[in-house]
């Protein structure tokens, strides 16, 4: 008897834990560094999020870019995940990836910090025009920031197919990769470039700024089918985003040690630049600029990046969008 009460026990808690199980459904999310304050601050301070945890759950995956994200989304191994405008449109093309863009990360605006390519202080290259024969350091082949830049470069008699010699650097290492002569022009981001222009000794040649002033660099994507079965659930992730969004902009103290813990990046260097002026432009309410998406789409078609032009629209979900409340 005893035996038989402990196994019906057993059996009705079971039976209570399931509802509570059933109703935390778990989101696999893609993500990386640098640029995502709202997702490090839903992975840092969780219990200051409506639905985190509560009507949901989320299970965070780290990579180490976008690209490996889209070849993850594609195999159904991830629901949602951060994506550069062309590694979105690439696994749209290639692997007929269908997504939704629910959110943004960061982008560029007037104002606001813009990649840009640095020369030593002393170089002789003084001028687009004198990039000519010249190594020139890409974060990495096929780059989002590419477009733009060869864009630019043909504006000023410069082939970037032909002229010139590009060099893979990353960004960590392109700084160095300058001073130490194994570049001729490197590429700067945050937050490296705030570290270089600390050190002196190089200057700026030109940025993405010189050829379009509204880009778009990272957003928030889902898989269509996810969405489409799971439509409460991604908008409770949205809210979420949309409130990350705004807790990372309105206490920047906050954000500095939830970005420091997340990156392993000193507050101090971290404050240097990030949510100053001389840091990327972020949207109200992670809200997607899609004209600058479409920008940057025709952009990679014009310059042979995609094979095709693509509308921003179609990966526009018709309520499922930041910013939700």
């Amino acid at each position: 008897m005893t035996r038989i009460l402990g196994a019906a026990l057993c059996a009705a808690m079971w039976l209570l834990a399931l509802p509570a199980a059933q109703a935390q459904p778990t989101i696999r999310v893609g993500w990386t560094i640098p640029a995502e304050e709202s997702k490090y601050w839903m992975m840092r301070r969780p219990d200051q999020f409506t639905n985190l945890g509560k009507t949901y759950k989320v299970e965070w995956i780290q990579f180490q870019g976008t690209a490996p994200m889209v070849q993850a989304m594609a195999a159904g191994a991830l629901d949602c995940s951060t994506q550069g405008v062309l590694s979105m449109a690439q696994g749209a093309i290639q692997a007929n990836l269908a997504t939704y863009i629910v959110a943004q990360h960061v982008g560029e605006k007037p104002g606001s910090f813009s990649v840009y390519w640095a020369v030593k202080d002393d170089s002789p290259i003084k001028t687009i025009a004198d990039m000519k024969g010249k190594s020139v350091g890409i974060n990495v082949f096929g780059s989002g920031i590419y477009g733009p830049m060869a864009l630019l470069l043909k504006r000023h008699g410069v082939d970037a197919e032909k002229d010139i010699k590009l060099v893979e650097t990353g960004f960590p290492a392109s700084e160095d990769a300058i001073r130490a002569g194994r570049v001729d022009v490197g590429v700067l981001n945050q937050p490296f470039a705030a570290r270089a222009e600390a050190k002196g000794g190089l200057r700026k040649l030109f940025s993405l700024a010189d050829q379009q002033q509204n880009i778009v660099h990272i957003l928030e994507v889902c898989r269509k089918d996810f969405v489409d079965k799971n439509a409460d659930l991604v908008r409770a992730y949205v809210r979420d985003l949309t409130a990350g969004m705004a807790k990372a902009v309105a206490n920047r103290d906050e954000t500095l040690k939830v970005v420091s813990e997340v990156t392993k990046a000193p507050v101090q260097v971290l404050d240097t630049y990030l949510l100053k002026p001389n840091d990327f432009a972020r949207e109200a309410g992670a809200k997607p600029n899609f004209e600058g998406i479409q920008a940057m789409l025709d952009i990679y078609a014009e310059t042979g990046m995609l094979p095709k032009k693509l509308d921003a629209q179609t990966f526009r979900h018709s309520s499922i969008v930041a910013p939700l409340e």
